[in-house]
């Protein structure tokens, strides 16, 4: 999947307004309409027109997508998964009418940035349910942040930075900042939200603020993997702790306990830790797989010692192969 500049596409500069991506887009549709154009690929154009638009005249995904252009690697299939962290939004509707084609039509790349991220309807609740207008109430916002495997063992207190489009007097999107103190509650899951009561968008005329949902992730960990309450810990051990066994510290991120290595332990197998996982109401449980690691044959001694395993053991690994 191809990052798709929709600025080249439109034949547009990156700080056109909102009234030149209007006029644009209004041009090119007329130029590339299937019922009208008598140009070879009409019909590809007026959709790769179309989805530009659809990103471009709306300030959300517009500052989503320059956000991400501008961290964009060539050879990526995909956005990185914490690429949209702390950019706050209102929600949005993909579906329908949107630059003159349906969603449907939306390549893959448009799906991967905008299709659960903006898929919601203004004013949705936390479970994604439309909710009614409440008078001058006003709309909830949405954010992503990331957070610390060691923040849902612990809790924690944070400052987060949250930027949000605004469009200007000129008609361009600019990225307006806000910091917010928040509480980490112990024992958050990964995608879990949490809620803000009154720090959603204001109200209008003496109307109640919305509220802020925050999704929060966890940070890529130099050690640990996280699923849901479990983690994951690939876990170093010697051939001769393999093979005869052997009790091992382990760390995990409550602090390092010992682990029983059985006597024949494989790479590859799983050891559960119960409720060692991060500490929910129901704990998750802390996985090591084990990765058996050969010393380097980089002295004679160590060489000697390889030499003497291979004269003295009857060993073929590829036995089960019939070779």
């Amino acid at each position: 999947m191809d990052f798709k500049d929709y600025y080249q596409i439109m034949g547009l500069a990156p700080d056109a307004s909102l009234a030149e991506i209007k006029r644009t887009y209004k041009k090119l549709a007329r130029k590339y309409h299937p019922d009208v154009s008598k140009e070879p690929d009409a019909e590809v154009r007026f959709k790769e027109v179309g989805e530009a638009y659809a990103v471009l005249k709306d300030p959300e995904k517009r500052a989503a997508y320059d956000k991400y252009g501008k961290n964009w690697e060539s050879g990526q299939s995909s956005p990185p998964p914490d690429w949209d962290s702390g950019f706050e939004y209102r929600g949005g509707q993909t579906g329908g009418q949107s630059g003159g084609q349906n969603q449907e039509d939306y390549s893959d790349f448009f799906e991967s940035m905008f299709g659960d991220r903006f898929g919601q309807e203004f004013g949705s609740n936390q479970s994604g349910q439309q909710r009614r207008p409440n008078n001058n109430r006003g709309e909830d916002s949405h954010a992503k942040v990331t957070i610390e495997l060691e923040d849902a063992y612990n809790g924690a207190a944070r400052s987060i930075t949250l930027q949000s489009p605004e469009v200007d007097q000129q008609g361009r999107v600019v990225n307006k900042q806000r910091t917010l103190k928040i509480k980490i509650p112990k024992g958050v899951k990964q995608g879990q939200k949490i809620r803000l009561s009154g720090q959603g968008s204001p109200g209008f005329n003496g109307g109640k603020a919305g509220d802020l949902y925050l999704e929060l992730a966890f940070n890529s960990h130099a050690i640990y993997r996280v699923v849901q309450h479990d983690v994951y810990l690939d876990l170093p051990i010697t051939p001769w702790e393999a093979a005869l066994g052997a009790t091992v510290k382990v760390p995990t991120p409550a602090g390092s306990v010992d682990l029983k290595i059985a006597p024949g332990t494989k790479t590859g197998q799983k050891l559960r830790l119960k409720s060692r996982g991060i500490p929910a109401k129901t704990p998750g449980d802390l996985y090591v797989v084990t990765q058996i690691v050969l010393p380097a044959a980089d002295t004679d001694e160590a060489k000697a010692l390889y030499k003497k395993m291979h004269d003295e053991l009857d060993f073929n690994p590829r036995k089960a192969l019939g070779v």
